[in-house]
């Protein structure tokens, strides 16, 4: 037996709360490997990788819609060497209604990455094996910490 809903939404008042995925999508990507073919060739130190990521959110022109944006850019050197540069911009178009203004925000820079970084993070990782180098595989991110450092830090 299913049961009936409960709340405003079942009298008719509040919308239902939404959070829907649209569409998923590479908005941009680049893989540099400055160094090829030398680099297959010769020994190399155990590389230094940097990633850096960052999120962004934006309102589309259809209500309660929006595109996130998680950008990963990853580094690896090896000494004095340029191993490989990668950057990519993954997209996602999202749906969110029925929520209070003040958790917009909130749910796109903390929930809606979370949902792409798999993607994305699988991306980046085939990346670098189809060219030549072990799969770069980043470790699961806390968007809220990065959303909250964010929403800390001073505004220039």
């Amino acid at each position: 037996m299913a049961e009936a809903p409960q709340g405003p939404a079942a009298a008719g008042g509040a919308d239902l709360q939404t959070f829907l995925i649209r569409a998923q999508y590479i908005k941009d990507f680049s893989f540099e490997n400055p160094q090829a073919p030398e680099i297959y060739t010769k020994p190399s130190d155990e590389p230094r990788v940097d990633v850096n990521v960052d999120v962004a959110a934006r309102p589309l022109a259809q209500e309660n819609n929006y595109e996130v944006t998680l950008q990963i850019n990853a580094r690896a050197d090896s000494g004095e060497s340029t191993l490989f540069i990668s950057e990519l911009t993954y997209g996602g178009i999202f749906t969110v209604s029925g929520v209070p203004k003040d958790q917009v925000q909130p749910i796109l820079l903390v929930e809606a990455p979370r949902q792409l970084f798999p993607f994305a993070r699988a991306i980046v990782a085939n990346a670098t094996r189809d060219c030549g180098f072990p799969p770069l595989i980043i470790q699961p991110l806390d968007f809220l910490k990065l959303y909250t450092e964010k929403a800390a830090a001073p505004k220039n």
